[in-house]
């Protein structure tokens, strides 16, 4: 994928008001700009204000920009708008590809909540009915990896369907007007085809492959400001912690945050993992199947290594 391939993925508002913050200078930090979406440990975070306990002592500001996936945060993120986020395994792999300066500053294994749906009297039963089907996702997200993974499970190439590339605010009229004939997602849009859109889950992501969400950071940032970069990731640690011992509070939290009903944001949470860490060698192999396969069906322009970019603290 070419650059100006990668820059006209999908940017909404947020995004684009992300975009207008200058970058951060070398030396004192006196703001940190965190992109999230509606769902995971970082929603939890700015409920609960956790970052801002932590650095208002400190005298710096944060700043949270929302996107409704992860392309537009990856390149909000490599112009240097935002310093640190959370997005799925695909839009890294995308954004390295293209060259962006990003660096993986922590994982976290995705156990459930993501895969496909199909109408609820959609007379598709299996993967391989998808063939000829217009089946919608964001590109360059985390379901774009699904698709491709559950077609190959099935004995299916790429080509067998029709991609239809849509943000997740598109993609739920889409598939609710039958716009689309299946529609490959994540928590809360997962949980609102279930409960408000008649969805039926064709498959479960953790029926196909072993997944991964990531928090990423500016790789500037991360050179520049490691030890800000380090209370980061402690804070969000410490916070997903939290939230795998009160999924109750964490519903409440992501709805409150979100805008999303508690009944969808109830579902999300009790099937969620949050648990966050290193980037271990098991999650880079897995991420560098993930871009391997991209490559080897020209998603991508060129091979790329994954250990590359994996932030160390010099300090640790």
């Amino acid at each position: 994928m070419q650059r100006r391939d990668f820059l006209k993925l999908s940017i909404g508002t947020a995004a684009a008001a992300a975009f207008a913050s200058p970058a951060i200078a070398q030396g004192a930090v006196k703001e940190i700009r965190i992109g999230y979406q509606k769902n995971g440990v970082l929603v939890i975070t700015r409920q609960q204000a956790a970052l801002e306990k932590h650095f208002t002592p400190q005298g710096i500001e944060v700043k949270w920009v929302e996107f409704s996936s992860g392309p537009p945060m990856m390149e909000a993120m490599n112009v240097g708008s935002v310093d640190y986020g959370a997005v799925g395994d695909s839009p890294p792999v995308f954004a390295q590809a293209a060259g962006a300066a990003i660096v993986y500053a922590a994982g976290q294994p995705i156990t459930n909540g993501q895969g496909i749906l199909v109408p609820k009297d959609s007379p598709i039963r299996t993967i391989a009915e998808l063939k000829g089907r217009r089946v919608g996702f964001t590109k360059g997200s985390s379901a774009h990896n699904i698709v491709v993974q559950t077609l190959e499970q099935a004995g299916l190439t790429y080509a067998d369907i029709t991609p239809v590339y849509l943000t997740p605010p598109d993609a739920g009229p889409a598939f609710a007007n039958g716009g689309i004939e299946a529609w490959a997602i994540w928590d809360p849009y997962f949980a609102i085809g279930e409960t408000r859109q008649s969805g039926r889950i064709l498959i479960n992501a953790r029926e196909v492959t072993k997944t991964n969400s990531f928090y990423i950071a500016n790789r500037d940032f991360a050179k520049n400001h490691g030890a800000i970069l380090q209370q980061i990731v402690e804070v969000t640690t410490a916070t997903a912690k939290w939230a795998e011992q009160h999924r109750d509070e964490v519903a409440k939290s992501l709805a409150a945050v979100t805008g999303i009903p508690l009944d969808i944001q109830t579902i999300a949470a009790n099937r969620s993992s949050f648990v966050v860490g290193p980037v271990t060698d098991d999650i880079v192999a897995t991420q560098q199947g993930v871009a391997d396969r991209f490559h080897r069906l020209g998603l991508i322009p060129k091979p790329i290594v994954i250990r590359d970019i994996v932030w160390r603290n010099p300090a640790a």
